[in-house]
């Protein structure tokens, strides 16, 4: 099948339009309804319903997505390790959610990077049900996470407890006013969630939700107001007085997780990184 035909069916399901489609692909509006027709032609199948200003996916269109980003993805990991061949360099592909890269791998990367000279390393942000499913395609060596995947063919390990505090830029802040006086809500995961439930005494919700702790940092930072942030991401603003830990408020704790797939061919490279991720200080 035509690459190119499968790069553009992906563009046109993440803008939804044509015209932006062919803009991030640098070719006509034109070029991109042909490419899509001509792939219909081949599968003999509609792959959109086209409305005015609402492009959707048809089933066969939905049934189509995994398999153009499992091969898409493939043939790039195909070309790079053909031209590392000549090196004799390994390659490994690491993925974590955005929250995982803002509270935890920002900070070890470079060690991962110093540690193993002779690996090419892709790292990339991936939402939890992408990495899982990229790990069990084989697309995807080792994916950090907040929330375990239970599947038989990954091997799940606990390598780090995160805490995870109550920070305010009101020094004298009690338990209501941090729920209550700018509060932004960032979600660190289904079992913070459910622990967060329980513990909200807020009168109104959240005046702002993220999914990054960096989001919610540098908000507060800029507007005021408090959230639950990592302690490695907060202690330099705490240490300079700009935020302060709220004691009166319980603080919480993630664990951190990686996963791989049992029958990866790079295992011994891909448990010295999770060594190296469980060594980094807390």
């Amino acid at each position: 099948m035509d690459l190119d035909l499968l790069k553009t069916f992906v563009e046109v399901v993440k803008t939804r339009h044509f015209g932006r489609a062919a803009e991030n692909l640098y070719i006509t509006q034109s070029a991109v309804s042909f490419r899509i027709r001509q792939l219909e032609q081949s599968l003999g199948v509609n792959l959109f319903i086209r409305q005015r200003n609402n492009i959707q996916l048809t089933a066969p269109g939905e049934r189509l997505l995994p398999h153009a980003n499992m091969i898409l993805t493939g043939m790039q990991r195909a070309k790079v390790d053909v031209a590392l061949a000549n090196n004799m360099h390994k390659q490994l592909s690491l993925a974590g959610t955005p929250n995982i890269w803002d509270a935890f791998l920002q900070f070890g990367i470079n060690h991962i990077v110093a540690a193993m000279p002779g690996v090419s390393l892709v790292a990339e942000v991936k939402a939890q049900q992408e990495s899982t499913r990229l790990l069990l395609e084989r697309t995807l060596d080792i994916a950090v996470l907040f929330d375990p995947p239970k599947v038989d063919e990954l091997v799940v390990k606990q390598i780090k407890h995160l805490a995870i505090i109550p920070v305010s830029t009101m020094a004298q802040t009690t338990n209501e006013d941090f729920f209550d006086k700018q509060y932004v809500y960032v979600d660190w995961g289904t079992a913070f969630s459910l622990w967060h439930a329980k513990q909200f005494t807020g009168s109104t919700p959240p005046y702002f939700r993220t999914s990054t702790g960096r989001i919610a940092l540098d908000l507060i930072m800029q507007c005021g107001g408090s959230a639950f942030i990592p302690r490695a991401l907060a202690v330099e603003s705490i240490e300079k007085k700009q935020l302060f830990h709220i004691e009166s408020v319980e603080q919480n704790a993630r664990e951190i997780y990686v996963a791989y797939h049992k029958d990866n061919d790079q295992l011994e490279q891909i448990e010295t990184i999770a060594s190296l991720l469980a060594s980094l200080p807390d």
